[in-house]
């Protein structure tokens, strides 16, 4: 079964992937920001992790630096309002796998988490 971890600060959207992805047969795990996210990643190793860029006490830009210098086998796709073409060169340069901007399609993103988990 793969795993996928999301990291995002709003509850809502946390219960809404963890919901959608466990029908789609993920084992989940969630953080409520990038610090957590990291904890969880140690007991957890997810194949696939949905990171929001700003959270509190860590944002997701330094969480996606960690997992690339740590070279950690994760597969990263970011979930973000920010969507400007530098938050996007940004993701891109730091080693996201793929960068979906909030709002998003849910049926889209769930597509994406296949394609990548497929890697």
């Amino acid at each position: 079964m793969l795993k996928v971890l999301i990291a995002d600060d709003e509850p809502p959207i946390l219960q809404l992937l963890e919901t959608n992805l466990g029908l789609e047969g993920y084992e989940t795990r969630t953080a409520n920001n990038g610090r957590e996210a990291l904890e969880v990643m140690k007991d957890f190793h997810p194949d696939v992790l949905l990171l929001d860029v700003m959270m509190p006490v860590m944002n997701g830009w330094d969480v996606l630096r960690f997992v690339a210098e740590a070279n950690l086998d994760v597969r990263v796709i970011l979930v973000s309002a920010m969507a400007h073409d530098d938050d996007l060169l940004m993701g891109w340069e730091l080693g996201c796998d793929e960068y979906i901007t909030k709002p998003f399609d849910l049926e889209v993103l769930l597509e994406r988490v296949a394609t990548v988990a497929a890697r």
